[in-house]
């Protein structure tokens, strides 16, 4: 048990608590670990971890738009509003909010680019999909976390125990493996704008967002690491509920295959984490290019909790620890309390 920030073993926390262990009756202690307890608790875990890699994906993805001097108009709510998908509204919005009063898009107002390439101007539609699958996953989840899967059931007031199936994980599986499906679009399409800003032929940044880029590399291997950890997500994101494999004597001859769907939501998470960080780390200083030029009020924020850990690569030197530095604001709470909470209601 956790208090005060310590983990104590459970007799010891019972007694701080002033509890006495629950001592199980008949089929009691069954009930507890015969369903899909387990499957369950690991999605939910991946769903929360995949939540904070989303919130942090979108500001980073408003500050690629910054920094790459994108547009804004795909963001439109007009656009979003004839289409009806609700997630790619909210996403929208939160974008628009994000990059409200940005001296850099003022600086180009008016200039004659026609359209960003997909990954900019496309994340409404792409970011708002995984939302929409992240709420369906999530209702899901939670109705399995309050619902009685064990068996045989016992109905005391009919007197009656039947044996039925709700210990099936199925509508685990389905969620986990659409949490998987959403958190590798989210890392593949972050990847994609971190190519095109250390492209300088689609940035018009310097090579690499590095000054004097034949001497050094900059963010060059950064952006290979990102493309390594999202061609890893996208493997683990086949669906884990289209197979089974009979066990028992074939009595039990099709599972769900909802344990193994969870429990890589975790290791996914955390490699799209990886590819956010990264992606913070080339936009923060794709807008130092931009100085003295500055981004929205919101955005500068982040880019500040970044350059107080982080400062601005001017040449090469060894990037694991800025990575990992930029992970933890991505892993953390600061930048999800940047967004609304109402997207993941």
């Amino acid at each position: 048990m956790r208090y005060r920030g310590r983990i104590l073993d459970a007799q010891r926390g019972l007694t701080i608590a002033g509890l006495q262990p629950l001592k199980l009756a008949a089929k009691e202690g069954l009930a507890l670990l015969n369903g899909t307890q387990v499957s369950t608790a690991l999605a939910l875990a991946g769903l929360f971890a995949i939540e904070k890699v989303f919130a942090a994906a979108l500001i980073t993805g408003a500050m690629s738009v910054d920094a790459m001097k994108g547009s804004d108009a795909p963001f439109d709510a007009r656009i979003h509003a004839v289409r009806r998908q609700p997630g790619q509204i909210d996403v929208a919005a939160q974008l628009r909010s994000l990059l409200r009063g940005s001296r850099i898009r003022a600086s180009h107002i008016d200039c004659d680019r026609v359209q960003d390439p997909y990954s900019l101007r496309c994340q409404p539609q792409v970011m708002g999909a995984c939302l929409d699958l992240l709420r369906s996953a999530g209702a899901t989840l939670l109705r399995e976390a309050n619902a009685v899967t064990d068996n045989p059931l016992v109905f005391a007031r009919e007197d009656s125990v039947l044996s039925g199936g709700n210990f099936h994980a199925e509508p685990v599986a389905f969620a986990a493996d659409q949490l998987a499906i959403a958190v590798a679009e989210m890392g593949s399409i972050a990847e994609r704008r971190i190519a095109l800003l250390v492209d300088t032929k689609m940035s018009g940044l310097p090579a690499y967002l590095v000054a004097n880029s034949g001497v050094n590399s900059g963010f060059m291997v950064a952006q290979v690491t990102a493309a390594a950890l999202a061609s890893e997500n996208k493997s683990l994101a086949h669906p884990a509920s289209v197979d089974t494999i009979p066990t028992s004597a074939n009595q039990e001859d099709h599972v769900s295959m909802a344990t193994y769907a969870a429990r890589r939501l975790l290791s996914m998470a955390d490699n799209a984490a990886g590819i956010i960080a990264i992606e913070l780390l080339a936009a923060a200083q794709g807008l130092d290019f931009h100085r003295p030029l500055r981004s929205s009020t919101t955005l500068e924020a982040v880019r500040g909790l970044l350059r107080r850990r982080v400062p601005t690569l001017k040449v090469d030197r060894y990037f694991a620890p800025d990575i990992a530095a930029a992970r933890l604001l991505v892993t953390g709470d600061a930048m999800r309390k940047l967004v609304s909470p109402r997207l993941f209601a």
